[in-house]
């Protein structure tokens, strides 16, 4: 045991942690997971980055596939799906094997997985991540054992100063919210309301709102929050209502966003002269083509749209489409489409892609054509230098799109242009 390898001694330190502050239930877990790692060391057998063989590369893809938050999942492993589609599962002599597993959304579960697929799994790089605790439950880990995170959704500012060794290929709350609020100053409206679930997504959206709407004179007259478990709006948009405001910022996940959707049609907020604006989650491509009329004319921004005119963009929704029996690339998909070209591009450029350091050195800094436009990965923030679209509701050839209509260039990850 005293030869044992750095991943491995690492993984033992956070293991012996996990255990001080575990459940009973968690207990008999943790035990079970060291006790693979031993059996490994055991058999003389590395650990971690260490251990991937030299004509494979792993990448542990961990996702929400199951439970309420299942369509992330989905659109993210159908994403990497169409990419390997695209360009094989073999890159500069490496066969790259994709291990997907099913958190269900549940951050113990996430913990727990991340654990398993560095120690028995032997993968190169952890992926995937569909919510901000999903990603900060695994953050330490990725520190411990020097794993990269290619991080393909959670999008709290938080997230990726949580490890060192994560990247994100999604966008940020401020970089989406900044769109409109930076259309609104420019368009004549003075007031407005802003309506955010009550967690920290919705408050990193209201205060970039706020930043970006208020900064150029414009007013916010009301800020409401609502629960995130099954909320009522018709009270609040009441309220939206009786105060006059020129517009409504909503920022709500595509669920709840539609639901909201349906209430500001039928309590006439519209035809009151309240304009919606809301972040790109609301007028989500997973499911806007089933939403109804009452989508049509809300601005949104967002870093991506189905509906993006370029040659690169219709290929991918296309292939996308095949994969998923008809369903549209959103935000998400894209996204784990980008992760595995930034996987794939760190694999071609590094000598030893046994190195988790090697491997976080080589995606810093990638610059490519994205199915969204061009994006650069900042090697500061480890988040992409983006375009941010701002988009309309509109029905074209039948169907309903975000349709591009400005576009705001190289957005950083707190919502600044460079």
């Amino acid at each position: 045991m005293q030869n044992a390898s750095p991943t491995l001694r690492r993984l033992r330190g956070l293991l012996a942690q996990d255990r001080a502050t575990a459940t009973s239930k968690q207990k008999r877990s943790f035990l079970q997971v060291t006790a693979i790692a031993a059996a490994l060391a055991l058999g003389g057998l590395p650990v971690g980055n260490a251990a991937a063989a030299q004509d494979t590369f792993k990448v542990g893809l961990i996702l929400p596939m199951t439970g309420p938050f299942a369509s992330t999942g989905r659109q993210i492993e159908t994403g990497v799906q169409t990419y390997l589609k695209q360009f094989g599962t073999e890159v500069d002599g490496k066969k790259v094997e994709i291990v997907l597993r099913d958190d269900a959304g549940d951050p113990a579960n996430t913990k727990r997985l991340a654990q398993e697929l560095l120690v028995t799994g032997k993968v190169n790089v952890l992926a995937g991540f569909g919510l901000t605790p999903l990603a900060l439950a695994v953050a330490p880990m990725a520190t411990q054992t020097k794993t990269p995170m290619v991080i393909m959704a959670a999008q709290t500012l938080v997230v990726i100063n949580a490890t060192p060794y994560a990247v994100r290929t999604s966008g940020t709350i401020p970089q989406v919210t900044m769109g409109t609020a930076v259309w609104a100053a420019k368009h004549d409206i003075k007031k407005v309301v802003t309506l955010v679930p009550d967690y920290a997504p919705g408050y990193e959206s209201e205060k970039a709102f706020k930043e970006f709407f208020s900064g150029s004179g414009g007013q916010i007259i009301d800020e409401i929050r609502v629960p995130m478990a099954n909320p009522d709006f018709a009270p609040f948009l009441r309220k939206v209502r009786d105060l006059k405001p020129d517009a409504l910022y909503v920022m709500l996940p595509a669920g709840p966003g539609a639901a909201l959707l349906k209430e500001y049609a039928a309590r006439g907020l519209a035809k009151a002269g309240i304009k919606l604006l809301a972040h790109g989650a609301v007028t989500d491509d997973d499911y806007l083509n089933s939403a109804g009329d009452e989508t049509l004319g809300t601005i949104t921004s967002d870093y991506y749209s189905a509906a993006h005119p370029s040659a690169m963009n219709k290929k991918f929704v296309a292939d996308f489409e095949k994969l998923s029996k008809g369903k549209r690339p959103n935000f998400f998909g894209v996204a784990g489409y980008d992760g595995m070209h930034v996987i794939y591009n760190a694999i071609k450029t590094t000598k030893d892609i046994k190195s988790g350091d090697a491997l976080l050195a080589a995606m810093k800094g990638q610059s490519f054509e994205s199915p969204r436009g061009p994006v650069t990965l900042d090697p500061k923030t480890r988040d992409f230098i983006q375009n941010i679209y701002v988009r309309k509701v509109e029905r074209v050839d039948g169907q309903l799109y975000n349709v591009e209509f400005d576009t705001i260039k190289n957005v950083l990850n707190t919502g600044k242009t460079e």
